[in-house]
């Protein structure tokens, strides 16, 4: 299959993938925001990441601001259309001037769909300003109170209508977002999911999907296994991944001498519950994993916030 093949299959069942996604849509409620990073290697084309909490919303060019606002007034107002007041929970990245500078995008489209929009958090309120690429953002000072019985972000005493959650809660829930007023909802955190959650739940879409287009699902998703209970400061658990990663290259080689695929098989070796590209490495054999340099085996093992890290999704390299 290439890329030409896979089009005209997709214009040719254009309204049975329409109605498809309608029903799956109607299935699940669906977030507000995320983002994927999508590979085409031409007979493979797939989704090798998702980020249910994006940051990178200052890369949008400034024609589609307005589409976007759009979208974003839609979703909110679906969801509760007395909505007035959206409150941005960020990261606590106060030297990050490319993450400030989505925030700011963030608030601008958001004040851009007719809603009043403020930004801070509990962790920044020191801070009365993040620095960002085009000048400061203004934060809020935040405040944890209970009303009804239950914590709630509150600025100047009153609650916001919705909090949009831009913080992926890698070291666990914090107070105040326990509410159903937050999204995207706080369970979709890496102190909760997985990245195998993910391609669990993908893996019976794209396997739907392909049936209904007439290609084979292995042409729309990378192959993956979770390695687990790797603890990677002993050497045993090194080899004993080593050997797992030497099994899959095999498989994945076998697979691509099938359909005449000239191209060394390379995996990569990712955080289960990781994210910013943290723990994550390449590698083309065990051998290359057991020859790690210290530092490069301590990236691997490195998680935000110092979180342990044991678990491991072992996945093809698609280029």
């Amino acid at each position: 299959m290439n890329l030409n093949d896979l089009n005209q299959l997709i214009e040719s069942k254009r309204q049975d993938i329409t109605d498809w996604m309608s029903k799956k849509r109607a299935e699940v409620p669906i977030p507000i925001y995320g983002s994927v990073d999508v590979r085409d290697a031409g007979w493979k084309i797939a989704v090798v990441d998702a980020n249910h909490f994006p940051a990178g919303f200052n890369n949008v060019a400034s024609e589609d601001e307005q589409h976007l606002s759009a979208l974003l007034k839609n979703h909110i107002t679906r969801q509760d259309e007395n909505c007035e007041w959206v409150h941005l929970y960020p990261e606590s990245h106060t030297r990050n001037a490319a993450y400030v500078e989505n925030l700011k995008t963030l608030q601008r489209l958001i004040q851009a769909a007719g809603f009043r929009c403020t930004v801070g958090s509990p962790e920044l309120a020191e801070h009365g300003s993040l620095a960002g690429i085009s000048g400061p953002l203004n934060l809020e000072v935040v405040n944890v109170e209970q009303i009804a019985g239950e914590d709630n972000i509150v600025i100047d005493g009153n609650a916001p209508d919705l909090i949009l959650l831009n913080n992926d809660l890698t070291e666990g829930l914090v107070p105040g977002l326990a509410t159903g007023r937050v999204s995207p909802p706080p369970v979709m955190g890496w102190h909760a999911r997985k990245k195998s959650h993910h391609y669990e739940a993908l893996s019976s879409y794209v396997s739907e999907i392909a049936e209904l287009i007439g290609v084979d699902s292995w042409n729309l998703m990378a192959d993956w296994f979770v390695s687990k209970d790797k603890c990677l400061d002993r050497e045993s658990c090194r080899i004993e991944l080593a050997a797992e990663v030497d099994n899959f290259i095999l498989k994945i080689k076998q697979q691509y001498d099938l359909l005449g695929i000239d191209r060394e098989p390379v995996v990569f070796i990712k955080n289960d519950s990781g994210t910013y590209g943290l723990g994550i490495l390449s590698v083309r054999s065990g051998d290359e994993l057991l020859s790690l340099s210290n530092r490069k085996m301590r990236k691997l093992m490195y998680s935000k916030g110092g979180v342990e890290v044991e678990n491991f999704l072992i996945q093809e390299g698609i280029p």
